[in-house]
Formats: C-alpha cells, sequence, structure tokens
C-alpha cells in the first residue's frame, strides 16, 4: 500500500507545523515528504507517488494551481488527492483550484484536527480524532 503524503510549501515554518499535525501517522507506516516550491513538488509526484498532497497555492518556481493542472490534466496521475492549503480563500481563488483539479480546497489559518482527519480518510486509516460539536 502507498501510503505517502506530500507537503507542499515554500514557507518553512509552515512545512514545520504540517509534519507536527502529521508526524502521529508515521506510526501508520506514512511516509511524510516535503516540498519548497512547486517544480520540487512535481519531481517528488512523478517519483515518489504520493496517495495525498497539501499543495500550497502561492510558491516560487511553480504555483500551486500550475502544479495541480499538470498533475491532473496534463499527466493524468491517477490515485492521488490533492488539497490546495492557501491563505487565497475568495471564492474566485476556491473556483480556480476546483478548475485545474483540486480535491479539496481548505484556507489558512486550518484546524488541526481536519487535517489530520483528511489524511487519515485519504489514507483509508480510521479517523480518530473527533470532531468539535460545530463540524469544524
Amino acid at each position: 500500500m502507498n501510503n505517502k503524503l506530500l507537503i507542499v510549501d515554500d514557507d518553512a515554518s509552515m512545512r514545520l507545523l504540517m509534519e507536527e499535525v502529521l508526524e502521529s501517522l508515521e506510526d501508520e507506516e506514512v511516509e511524510l515528504l516535503m516540498a519548497k516550491n512547486g517544480e520540487e513538488a512535481l519531481a517528488i509526484i512523478q517519483t515518489e507517488k504520493p496517495k495525498l498532497v497539501f499543495l500550497d497555492i502561492i510558491m516560487p518556481k511553480m504555483d500551486g494551481l500550475e502544479v495541480c493542472n499538470t498533475v491532473k490534466k496534463k499527466l493524468a496521475i491517477p490515485d492521488i488527492y490533492i488539497v490546495m492549503l492557501t491563505a487565497n480563500g475568495q471564492e474566485f481563488d476556491k473556483q480556480q483550484g476546483i478548475d485545474v483539479g483540486a480535491d479539496l480546497y481548505i484556507t489558512k489559518p486550518f484546524r488541526p484536527n481536519i487535517v489530520l482527519n483528511i489524511s487519515r480518510e485519504v489514507l483509508g486509516l480510521p479517523v480518530v480524532v473527533e470532531l468539535a460539536k460545530d463540524g469544524l
């Protein structure tokens, strides 16, 4: 089973935060991969074939929209779930993400338990973190 998860963000502190949120998955044989720009992300996606990608939009070299479009439409890589995780929260931004093939669009700041639950669900692991009463 391929349980690789790729975190793509040009902000080192955001990559660290995501790693901290998701590190418990490593106990369940999930490999966490990191990329600091779109070009690096695309190379890792093509070689490592992660099942799940958390992808920032605003990055140097190649933005997240271009990475997502390349993966989903140009390369048509099967069985990859892409979550746009970005500060761009306008409806226009969300629509752009969906248009290039993103499976889900989450804005920063995000709730850690949501990211963890999405990861567990996409990777086929039991969801163990309870959601807040408001469902968020």
